[in-house]
């Protein structure tokens, strides 16, 4: 017998390292109007076995959108699950897994979400999608689901305001350039130790803040574009690196006093 092959596999631990996920998707190459199985294997991280009688929930998304699901709460007696998923399109999904029981007992839901390219989609040598609808994959890692406020903040900023200049996808296009080639191993370290995790989540958190202005404020120009990213850089800019050195001087001058 073949076994199937596998387009896309990997394990995350989730959100709060309960379990580890392991997600595998067939075909390799779909084409439009095919099928394509996600294989969601729940592996207790003790044993490195299948952990069985877990209760969780499903939802495929694309773009911001909802491609399936979100399920239902349902039961794997087996521990290990296939979703099969009708006319699926070549892209970049996410993938977020849910679990809230095991073995019968509910728990507090727990998060993993996994970015798939499905298909033809052109990804970086890190394998994340570089392009300008790529995931958030920081602040995914951080808030612990692709679908909590912040992250779809940032995606709303980014569809709905940067994206709809010029200057807007230009700075996209070298932004994810620059992010893409760290984010994933942030990302990681996040999903291994909670507080690092903890750490990135008051760093990034005056960040979200500086960005949510351009909920307020209407762009229709390239110069407004233009004069309020600036302006946001030079506020984060202020933020993050001139108040620390102004602290860490006033501080040394104090000490040698």
């Amino acid at each position: 017998m073949l076994s199937p092959a596998f387009a896309y596999e990997e394990v995350l631990p989730s959100d709060k390292g309960t379990l580890n996920v392991k997600i595998s998707t067939i075909p390799e190459e779909p084409f439009p109007g095919d099928v394509t199985k996600f294989k969601i294997d729940f592996i207790n991280p003790k044993n490195d076995k299948i952990q069985e009688h877990i209760d969780y929930k499903f939802t495929l998304q694309r773009d911001g959108e909802n491609v399936f699901g979100p399920t239902n709460l349902i039961h794997t007696s087996e521990g290990s699950v296939t979703i099969p998923v009708e006319t699926i399109e070549p892209g970049t999904y996410f993938a977020e897994i849910e679990f809230e029981g095991i073995l019968f007992q509910p728990i507090p839901p727990e998060f993993v979400t996994f970015t798939i390219p499905i298909g033809k989609a052109e990804a970086s040598d890190n394998g994340t999608t570089a392009e300008n609808g790529g995931g958030c994959l920081i602040a995914t890692a951080t808030f612990g689901s692709e679908m909590s406020p912040q992250v779809q903040q940032l995606r709303e900023l980014r569809d709905n305001v940067v994206l709809n200049t010029k200057s807007g996808n230009s700075f996209m296009t070298s932004f994810n350039q620059f992010y893409y080639s760290f984010s994933p191993a942030i990302a990681d370290l996040e999903r291994q130790n909670p507080i690092f995790k903890e750490t990135v989540k008051v760093a990034i958190t005056p960040l979200l803040t500086s960005l949510s202005i351009l909920n307020y404020i209407e762009i229709d120009s390239e110069e407004k574009m233009l004069g309020y990213g600036l302006s946001l850089i030079l506020l984060n800019i202020g933020m993050y690196f001139a108040l620390p050195a102004i602290a860490i001087t006033k501080w040394y001058n104090f000490r040698r006093k």
